[in-house]
């Protein structure tokens, strides 16, 4: 999965970009409403963690904003400002959760984790198709229920989001993009054909299907 992290303060945002890698989630930075608005007019995010206090303009419209342009992507707030009323403000605005400055990373990683799982209507943390189930908590996969792998960080990342989109074709610039940040040097597009053959071993060869010309998909039965 693919998140957005608006936060003008480059120590903190590099401490949870790190963070939120090392937890199989793929991150965008920004440290400025315009560079967000951006990414998030051209990007597919999962999550966005969006701090209040920003350089070029108030958080709280920026959420408004974007509900009213019909965003529906869980918002999870980061701000300094810690009285009752301002949640209030913040939740009518638009976020979905609320964290005060200063926070634990691992708070922020259950919180992150218990929106995801509202939003795709799950509570549990694995996730189910097609016989497959993925531990999203431990980035392990089982085909049997019984037998668990750990799988790397990119193999998690990939078999997860194809897992939330399934019966959907996703073409590899598509999976590129929710594999790597956009600051990142990302890898040639044949690394997907890679991490696809990876997890085919892992799992079955007939699990992930190839729609010649047009990507991969994993079919809900």
């Amino acid at each position: 999965m693919k998140l957005l992290l608006l936060e003008d303060d480059d120590l903190l945002a590099e401490s949870l970009a790190e963070a939120l890698g090392d937890d199989g989630y793929s991150v965008d930075s920004a440290t400025s409403i315009r560079v967000a608005e951006s990414l998030m007019a051209t990007e597919e995010y999962a999550l966005a963690i969006v701090d209040l206090g920003l350089p070029d303009g108030s958080g709280l419209d920026l959420l408004q904003r974007w509900r009213e342009q019909g965003h529906r992507l869980p918002i999870l707030v980061l701000t300094a400002r810690d009285t009752w009323e301002d949640k209030v403000i913040g939740l009518r605005r638009g976020a979905d959760d609320y964290l005060t400055k200063p926070f634990h990373e691992a708070e922020l990683l259950a919180r992150l984790h218990a929106l995801l799982r509202r939003r795709s209507g799950g509570l549990t943390q694995i996730l189910t198709v097609n016989g497959l189930q993925l531990d999203e908590h431990t980035q392990r996969v089982s085909t049997d229920g019984a037998t668990w792998q750990v799988l790397t960080a990119t193999e998690f990342r990939l078999l997860r989001y194809l897992m939330h989109h399934p019966d959907r074709v996703l073409s590899k610039s598509q999976l590129l993009d929710q594999l790597y940040a956009l600051d990142q040097d990302a890898a040639a597009p044949n690394l997907v054909e890679v991490y696809i053959g990876r997890l085919r071993r892992r799992l079955g060869k007939d699990v992930i299907q190839t729609r010649r010309g047009q990507g991969y998909l994993l079919a809900s039965r």
